[in-house]
């Protein structure tokens, strides 16, 4: 199993040495950890109540079941008083009355009146042929369940156990290990457990000792990996002794040597090892460690073991102390698997040999990162095994992520049919995805996992893709050594004269370096997540977005090589920095593309991480953001008036002498990414002549756009389809008014479907506003463009609008059609 399993995790991109859990290594180290508590004290063999799984044919921790309430059934049956009458008798309440048969008391309340005439006598156990039972008084009992008398099944039920301890009670078992009754039920003896409760409440109906049964909810363990109920049963094991252990554990985080992240679960993790329990760590399976306990060969009494590291060193042992002819056999059983897995941060380097090459460079380590579903089963125990063997924790953080879920949110199952399997994932999106959607969890919170991230993620890996094409083919190529030496050199200058680049290669260097803190920071704080998004809204929002587009303006239209070197440069440092970043997350694609990279001598893997504290400037930063939001502004009224996309419009552009001057360097960029056309960009410091027909744009503070409205659509053709939209747009605002004026459909619908429809009616009538205004603009400019030498051109327009904007042109009469023709022929000839 470990070949496939190391194949897989391979495939996700994880560096991993290939290590048996049950091989000669790990086994020396499980043997020895067992003797050493043996040794202490800390391991002992009793016979106590543990949680059976009849199913598993195994013992199961406290955290290995899961409660669940469930419709159930109280039986009332009569207990009748030895030496009374056929009236003396009390009557009990029990959900499993199969249990019966191991009684061994019944109780009552000492302030309960109606019982205190029996305490002291005895109770027949009915259908066990006479047993006696003492009726006995405790405080434990609750007068207020049931009928107030209780009957105590120490064997088969943990408070019940506890309380025969505590009083001297025997303990008898009625169960055997596969879930039927054993000889103690007598007549029942074979029975399943199940099949038990319904015979024998028939025959205790026949016997009139059946008073009636009732519906009662039941809060029922299950076994986690088996999900059948759980028995309890009272069994000889081998345990732990817990609570030493656990105070040293609890003592780490005090003292600040061990952190779990998040903060949270630091205390769920005292919670628990402040009430821990002995540890039951025997299971009857046939693989795995097993106890290195040895028995006296023809000795029933379990109680005189040997333990030893071997066969031949417990048979030397055993002789010595019980004589030469003896022979021994070793426990059957095995460890429950935590114990190994307990000792697996020193273990798999060598432990017990504390001289070995991998325990001094790799023990203690930095970080665990597991689940946090496991806190208790594994990390808690590693801590405090890693304090007894070594005396150190084995680790100084906890990093706990959430479980990975269906797209419902619900846990993946079998039985549900909504596992999903990483290496078909794999094969459908790329392991970079798969990473990079994992990795975007927040600590301790489950992940949903649906198909709508895995594509966007891999989408973005696509396009991390085709930005490393772009780098690669605008870099000089292999053999152009001139070339490199000149981006090597203009790398040195970049890096130390930041403020000489050009605004965009400025703006785009500032923003790396910010990032590269953030991202550091992040990483430092294990916030994850945060790296990512971080990563992802700059790669894909400011360079890929942004320079890269920009970059063009250089590369392609500048016809200075100067400008295009430094265009160069800023590509691949930009890039190479956040290929470097990425890695953790995406290894695969950030390592291939770096080695696609021309003059790259190592790995990525073993780069180095980015310098922290590079210069920044967000003056300039502050600049550049004013150039997109002019750029936004403009794409947004392109948009907006429908400009046909390879369209180069007019634009003025005005703000104080400081803005203009920054923005008009950068004209070329400016116009290549809002599509304006080069030649008739105008700067000023005041609104041009025609600002009345244009579309006037707020960029940001102290600097706005116009754009003439007839250099950007045809105005007759704007009308007429703004006009058919604002008709269909009445209409529907019109059919959801009726309805929320209609008295049945406020009464009887959902109020969030009532609300559903107020606010898509706010959202029609705030469209419908923003339409009658742009049609009133529209009307306004032609009215202006009335201007003496083309009056009646305007004249026309204007009447073409009155007749669009009236009424749909759909509805207009025939002789209307003819006259609107001639007022476009008449329009035309003027043109």
């Amino acid at each position: 199993m470990v070949g496939p399993l190391l194949i897989r995790l391979r495939d996700l991109g994880l560096l991993v040495t290939g290590l048996e859990n049950v091989s000669p290594l790990m086994s020396r180290a499980v043997i020895e950890a067992f003797i050493r508590l043996h040794e202490k004290g800390l391991i002992y063999q009793g016979s106590y109540m543990v949680n059976w799984s009849p199913k598993l044919q195994t013992a199961v921790s406290d955290l290995e079941v899961e409660y669940s309430e469930e419709p159930g059934t109280l039986y009332y049956i009569k207990y009748r008083v030895a030496g009374g009458s056929r009236s003396d008798f009390l009557t009990i309440a029990t959900t499993r009355p199969e249990t019966l048969f191991g009684d061994v008391a019944i109780a009552v309340h000492p302030q309960d009146e109606r019982y205190s005439k029996y305490v002291g006598k005895m109770a027949i156990v009915p259908m066990t042929y006479g047993r006696h039972v003492p009726i006995i008084s405790d405080k434990y009992v609750d007068k207020d369940f049931g009928t107030g008398v209780l009957k105590i099944s120490p064997g088969h039920d943990h408070n019940d156990y506890v309380l025969a301890r505590k009083l001297g009670l025997p303990i008898l078992n009625v169960m055997n290990k596969d879930g039927t009754l054993n000889e103690v039920a007598g007549l029942y003896c074979g029975l399943d457990r199940f099949e038990a409760r319904k015979k024998l409440w028939s025959d205790l109906e026949e016997t009139d000792l059946a008073v009636k049964k009732e519906p009662h909810s039941l809060r029922v363990p299950r076994s986690q990996r088996g999900g059948e109920v759980i028995e309890p049963l009272v069994s000889k094991q081998w345990f732990v002794t817990m609570q030493p252990l656990a105070e040293k554990a609890l003592l780490a985080v005090e003292k600040g040597e061990l952190t779990i992240i998040p903060e949270r679960y630091g205390k769920i993790y005292n919670h628990w090892l402040t009430n821990i329990k002995d540890r039951c760590i025997r299971r009857p399976l046939w693989w795995g460690h097993r106890i290195p306990v040895w028995y006296i060969v023809g000795k029933d009494c379990e109680e005189e073991y040997i333990v030893a590291r071997s066969a031949e060193e417990a048979l030397r042992k055993a002789r010595d102390k019980y004589g030469k002819d003896v022979e021994v056999y070793q426990d059957p059983d095995v460890l429950d698997t935590w114990f190994s897995s307990a000792l697996w941060p020193f273990s798999t380097l060598g432990w017990p040999d504390e001289l070995a090459e991998d325990f001094k460079r790799f023990y203690p380590t930095t970080m665990l990162e597991t689940g946090h579903d496991i806190l208790f089963f594994w990390v808690a125990r590693m801590v405090m095994m890693g304090i007894e063997f070594t005396g150190t924790v084995p680790f100084s953080y906890v990093y706990l992520h959430g479980l990975i879920r269906d797209s419902q949110g619900h846990k993946m199952s079998k039985t549900l049919g909504n596992v999903i399997d990483p290496l078909d994932t794999i094969k459908e999106y790329g392991t970079d995805a798969l990473r990079f959607t994992l990795a975007l969890g927040t600590a301790g919170q489950d992940l949903n996992l649906s198909t709508e991230r895995l594509t966007a993620n891999k989408a973005f890996t696509n396009k991390l893709w085709n930005a490393g094409k772009f780098v690669l083919q605008v870099l000089p190529n292999r053999d152009n050594v001139s070339g490199w030496q000149n981006i090597e050199a203009c790398k040195f200058n970049m890096e130390g004269y930041l403020l000489r680049l050009p605004l965009p290669e400025c703006w785009v260097v500032s923003k790396l370096h910010m990032l590269i803190d953030a991202v550091t920071e992040s990483y430092n704080k294990f916030f994850f997540g945060d790296v990512g998004r971080e990563i992802y809204d700059f790669f894909w929002g400011d360079f890929a977005d942004w320079y890269i587009e920009a970059s063009k303006a250089r590369l392609y239209h500048s016809g200075d090589d100067s400008v295009v070197l430094v265009a160069q440069t800023v590509l691949l440092y930009v890039f190479g920095n956040i290929l470097k970043l990425l890695h953790p997350f995406m290894p695969f694609v950030t390592e291939e593309l770096w080695q696609a990279l021309p003059n790259r001598r190592e790995a990525l893997i073993i780069a180095s991480w980015p310098q922290s504290s590079l210069p920044r400037s967000t003056d300039l930063v502050k600049r550049f953001e004013n150039l997109q939001a002019l750029t936004r502004a403009i794409r947004n009224a392109r948009a907006e008036y429908s400009v046909e996309p390879a369209k180069r419009i007019t634009a003025s552009i005005v703000g104080s002498e400081e803005v203009i001057q920054y923005i008009s360097e950068e004209k070329e960029v400016l116009a290549l990414l809002s599509k304006l056309d080069l030649d008739n960009i105008h700067f000023a410091d005041s609104p041009p002549e025609d600002a009345k027909q244009s579309v006037h744009l707020i960029a940001s503070e102290g600097l706005e756009a116009y754009l003439p409205l007839a250099d950007m659509v045809d105005i007759s053709a704007e009308v007429q389809r703004l006009t058919k939209r604002l008709s269909k747009m009445q209409t529907e605002y019109e059919g959801l008014k009726a309805r929320l004026n209609s008295p049945k459909f406020i009464e009887k619908a959902p109020n969030d479907v009532v609300r559903g429809v107020q606010e898509k009616a706010a959202e029609a009538e705030e469209k419908i506003n923003l339409t009658k205004n742009r049609l009133a603009f529209l009307k306004s400019t032609v009215m202006l463009s009335c201007s003496a030498h083309s009056t009646f051109r305007g004249l026309c327009s204007f009447l073409l609008l009155e007749a669009y904007y009236t009424q749909s042109s759909a509805l207009i009469t025939s002789p209307e059609r003819n006259w609107l023709g001639q007022i476009r022929r008449l329009e035309q000839s003027i043109n």
